[in-house]
């Protein structure tokens, strides 16, 4: 059997049977062009097999494109009328019985998902792109690698490397997890409604061997937010408030574990962050 995509008039034909405006509330807007979500599943390289997570299935467009190609998919929706359409969209377009499994939940809060999936899929709503991927790495570290169709702004924040403009700390939480990268841009035309902001895919790939347990994860971070809560003050003065008190003493934090307490947040990588975590743990 094969599975064939949706096409656009499908696509919003379904829409209005279910009765769905696309909401800038829940940062809705859904692909209708067939080769973008063969391109996304591609560059996820999605094998026969797998299984693929996928947050924010919509109307199920990318959906199809993961299970065109033999993979099994967990969707996540939060939509209740979009979660219980799905698996009959699934079937009308030739997926086999038991290849898809709808999880009717919001993203922000699901801490299990069955089959335990190992890829990640998605184009994320804009509106909670960030918190969506960080909450999804830290719960489920089945989760080797992925590709996510977000914000143009939020995808180079996510990829961008020390020194940049954009790096900040979504950029230091997320590779926290492993390498983030710009795989490709995608035209505002492949979607309905056409939104007013250009969109990327991002890339990553989660590190074999993880930075820490999860208490250390969390003293990172914690670092992080105060380094770039005033990422214009010197490292001593940011960070005062979590390594000690005073500056005098967030210079000696910071210099045992070999950062200059003159530099600021955004020249450190995420090890360096590790690092004074850890000097502070003792």
């Amino acid at each position: 059997m094969t599975v064939t995509l949706l096409g656009a008039s499908e696509i919003r034909t379904l829409a209005a049977e279910l009765d769905v405006t696309p909401t800038k509330k829940l940062g809705q807007n859904f692909v209708v062009d067939a080769n973008t979500v063969r391109k996304i599943v591609h560059v996820g390289r999605v094998q026969a097999g797998e299984r693929v997570v996928e947050v924010g299935p919509g109307l199920g467009s990318l959906t199809l494109a993961i299970l065109e190609t033999g993979a099994s998919v967990t969707a996540v929706e939060i939509d209740h009328r979009l979660a219980a359409r799905l698996p009959q969209t699934a079937l009308d377009h030739g997926v086999p019985e038991g290849a898809l499994t709808v999880v009717d939940h919001d993203a922000l809060r699901v801490t299990e998902l069955p089959g335990d999936p190992t890829v990640l899929v998605a184009n994320l709503p804009y509106n909670v792109s960030v918190p969506v991927l960080l909450h999804f790495m830290e719960t489920f570290e089945n989760i080797t690698r992925g590709v996510v169709m977000v914000q143009a702004e939020v995808g180079e924040r996510l990829a961008a490397p020390p020194g940049s403009k954009v790096y900040g700390a979504p950029s230091v939480k997320a590779a926290w997890y492993g390498p983030w990268r710009l795989a490709g841009n995608i035209s505002r035309q492949v979607f309905w409604p056409v939104p007013n902001i250009d969109s990327v895919l991002v890339a990553f790939e989660r590190d074999e061997t993880p930075r820490g347990d999860e208490d250390l994860r969390r003293e990172t971070f914690r670092i992080v937010d105060a380094a770039f809560q005033q990422r214009r003050k010197m490292l001593r003065q940011a960070l005062a408030g979590v390594l000690g008190g005073t500056a005098a003493e967030a210079s000696a934090v910071l210099e045992a574990a070999g950062v200059a307490p003159t530099a600021r947040g955004e020249q450190l990588t995420v090890d360096d962050f590790v690092r004074i975590a850890l000097t502070l743990r003792g």
